[in-house]
């Protein structure tokens, strides 16, 4: 029997084989996003994006079904909850628990995946340079999970299996409890073999530890760039950063002119060696894992392997829609797109 690819999906050139796939045959666009108006209107049946690609026909993923919205999670992050200890110490609080949860990926495309908190990405933890994190870790899944955070932590808090608690069974519970040291951008994500698979089938989130001092006051936005193997042949057939491909291009993401935008860009990409992002109209100040206050260059497109993040920051001089996308033109054209609106 012949196997779906991703290139067979861009190329129109392999029958679709089963329902999901065919489902996805259906709602990818197989023209070029760059093509005029009247080819993309006479490939897609009409969908009005003049050149623009979208699922086909304006078809949409529904949010409320899958209990998360992309346009949300851009700007959702989650504090958790505090108290001050008697010697002045901020403990900082989260629950987060492990749920096999199907998704919609695409219109009419489920996919059986592994969430923390019900959602894909997880929940962006955040919290303040020196605090004590205690984050308690409940496995309501059917497969043995943990949680490994990137940055500075004690041997047993690693998250990984044969340290510490090591891998919690389902049914399982444990706390995951260290400094948030250092300051920047990092993130967290399930460490039990395959590897490949806990992290593809979506448990991961971001981790933000803000500096002591602060950062300037700016419109702060969460990217976490991914994608999903809805035929599980190790490729993936969806890409998109926050999960849902296209969720931007319809509904562009609001900036106002001259106002700082920052956008902490994580990539957790599994089956890709490598990931990027791109701005049209503008350059932005890129920092490396957010660890530092000054930027390593002034560009336009960054390049980022899996677990590789980083701050951007600009702003628009000029009203109007600017594109952001990977650059790598198969990943747009399959998902990996979107629009800022600058007024």
């Amino acid at each position: 029997m012949p196997q779906l690819s991703r290139r067979g999906l861009l190329a129109a050139s392999v029958p679709a084989i089963g329902g999901a796939a065919a489902a996805l045959h259906g709602v990818v666009p197989h023209p070029h996003p760059w093509e005029d108006a009247e080819a993309a209107t006479h490939a897609h049946g009409g969908n009005g994006h003049a050149g623009h690609a979208a699922f086909r026909d304006g078809a949409t993923v529904d949010h409320a079904a899958n209990g998360f919205d992309p346009h949300a999670i851009l700007r959702d992050f989650d504090w958790g909850t505090t108290r001050r200890t008697a010697s002045g110490t901020v403990i900082r609080e989260w629950e987060l628990t492990a749920v096999d949860k199907e998704i919609e990926v695409a219109p009419g495309v489920r996919f059986a995946a592994w969430t923390y908190n019900g959602r894909i990405p997880g929940p962006t933890l955040r919290c303040r340079e020196g605090e004590r994190l205690r984050i308690a870790f409940g496995n309501g899944s059917s497969h043995p999970h943990t949680i490994h955070f990137h940055g500075i932590h004690p041997a047993e808090m690693d998250g990984v299996p044969g340290l510490g608690a090591g891998e919690i069974p389902p049914g399982g519970r444990t706390v995951y409890e260290f400094d948030a040291l250092p300051a920047g951008l990092h993130l967290y994500h399930c460490h039990v073999r395959p590897l490949a698979e806990h992290i593809a089938k979506g448990l991961y989130g971001a981790f933000i530890v803000d500096p002591a001092d602060g950062r300037e006051e700016a419109e702060e936005l969460v990217m976490v760039m991914n994608g999903f193997d809805t035929n599980f042949d190790r490729a993936n057939e969806v890409y998109a950063a926050n999960t849902i491909g296209f969720a931007y291009m319809d509904q562009p993401i609001a900036a106002r002119r001259d106002e700082l935008v920052r956008v902490y860009l994580v990539n957790v990409l599994e089956y890709d060696l490598i990931n990027s992002f791109h701005l049209h109209g503008n350059l932005f100040d890129y920092f490396p894992t957010g660890t530092g206050k000054a930027p390593s260059e002034l560009t336009d497109t960054v390049m980022l392997c899996q677990g590789q993040r980083g701050i951007l920051e600009w702003r628009f001089p000029h009203p109007g829609r600017y594109m952001f996308h990977a650059h790598q033109s198969e990943f747009t054209e399959l998902g990996w797109q979107g629009f800022f609106e600058v007024t």
